[in-house]
């Protein structure tokens, strides 16, 4: 037990609040959800455009 808590210890004192930052693996992710979102707003343009609709009025209740 004592010595996970040596090494938690161990952990804090080299960890800095202010040099912590997303790196390349942060981008990456980042860049690949923009590409995703780009391909489906393309694809649900494409199928807004393949929409046939014409609204007929409502029949009147006899």
């Amino acid at each position: 037990m004592s010595n996970s808590v040596h090494l938690v210890n161990l952990a804090a004192d080299a960890y800095d609040a202010n040099k912590v930052t997303p790196g390349l693996l942060g981008f990456i992710v980042f860049a690949a959800l923009g590409v995703a979102t780009w391909f489906l707003v393309k694809s649900m343009n494409r199928q807004f455009k393949r929409v046939d609709f014409v609204e007929e009025p409502e029949q009147p209740k006899q």
